[in-house]
């Protein structure tokens, strides 16, 4: 199944995408949040289907982020080899963990912000996995399935000097506004035959920049969530960045950061595309 969200910035109707079409789900949930994901959305759904209960939106309104803001976003850093490889980075024995700001999400297709005062704001594409159910000290990898709601195209965006020139705080480099582009559908675990082996892809004003599979994650996205359990509740609605290939403007020559006027495309197989302009922050 197909999850968005429809409408204006702030006022988006959750849905559910079939067959091309943008059905409503606001008589059966205010949002795509942890509440709705956490209660076999994907049953609940099926039966309003059945029953032709769905009214059908506008195809041609803005698409939003797929959910709503989550209590959390956590991300894995340097999950990739090749990306480890090009920022002159040791292969990490654990998960490299940050987390992100939450208020950084905005849907697929609206402007990005360049923060002031930045001179390295930089691109990553990412496989997100949005959490469905409680993952509280896990027993193993495996066990994490169970814990997965869907997965969703994500864009974490960067400022490098922000995270590793200005005392060392990821985060401050992972935060800024309109920091992380979501979407356009969080979709269902069983439309996704193999998350392990899905191929990402990101281009800067039409060169492809990031060209990379999820089959070359260092720590596989079950472990990663097993993982975090250990340290941390992940509650549903809630939000895992799981890493970016090699690409990056901080591993290639030059260093081409992003500036007011360029465009960012960026796709995963399975999950659609989405496209970003970057803007000076207002």
């Amino acid at each position: 199944m197909r999850f968005i969200k429809v409408g204006e910035f702030g006022q988006e109707t959750p849905a559910v995408e079939v067959d091309g079409r943008r059905l409503s789900l606001s008589s059966i949930t205010a949002d795509i949040d942890g509440a709705f994901l956490s209660n076999n959305p994907v049953a609940v759904v099926e039966q309003a289907l059945a029953a032709g209960e769905l009214e059908e939106l506008d195809a041609e309104a803005r698409l939003g982020s797929p959910i709503a803001t989550p209590g959390k976003i956590v991300c894995v850093g340097l999950n990739y080899r090749d990306h480890a490889a090009e920022t002159n980075a040791e292969v990490p024995k654990e998960p490299v963990v940050f987390m992100k700001d939450p208020s950084t999400i905005v849907g697929p297709f609206d402007d990005v912000y360049i923060p002031r005062n930045s001179v390295k704001t930089d691109w990553e594409v990412e496989l997100g996995v949005v959490i469905g159910a409680e993952a509280r000290y896990l027993e193993s990898p495996e066990a994490a399935r169970a814990s997965i709601a869907g997965y969703v195209l994500s864009h974490d965006v960067s400022e490098r000097e922000f995270q590793l020139e200005r005392g060392g705080q990821w985060d401050k480099g992972k935060s800024c506004e309109r920091f992380n582009p979501l979407g356009p559908v969080l979709v269902t675990p069983e439309e996704i035959a193999d998350p392990g082996n899905l191929n990402l892809r990101l281009s800067v004003n039409g060169v492809l920049h990031q060209n990379g599979n999820t089959k070359n994650l260092i720590f596989g996205i079950e472990y990663v969530i097993w993982y975090l359990s250990q340290f941390m509740v992940l509650r549903p609605g809630d939000l895992i960045n799981t890493g970016t290939p090699a690409g990056v403007a901080l591993g290639i020559e030059g260093n081409p950061y992003l500036r007011p006027g360029d465009v960012v495309e960026l796709s995963i197989e399975g999950l659609g595309s989405s496209k970003q302009l970057f803007v000076a922050a207002p």
